[in-house]
């Protein structure tokens, strides 16, 4: 089991060269804002994200991945 501060280390990092923020809600549930440090633009804010699922470091890549397709995706439905 990887413990929370260093689940939270391995979620910041994965988001470079953007800036991400994870902290732990007094519940015990991650909140995780990727944003554009030069400008500040939130790029993606999820509050209550359940660290119960997220055992392994592969677990938490696998987070990763998802949110930055979802992210990419995000940018070309708004894009034009």
């Amino acid at each position: 089991m990887v413990s929370i501060p260093e689940l939270c280390r391995i979620v910041t990092s994965g988001f470079q060269p953007l800036s991400c923020d994870c902290t732990v809600n007094p519940d015990g549930t991650l909140r995780i804002k990727v944003y554009e440090p030069a400008t500040g633009r939130i790029d993606l804010l999820l509050t209550g994200v359940s660290p119960a699922q997220l055992t392994t470091v592969r677990d938490i890549s696998n987070l990763i991945g998802e949110l930055r397709t979802e992210m990419r995706a995000g940018r070309r439905a708004f894009a034009g």
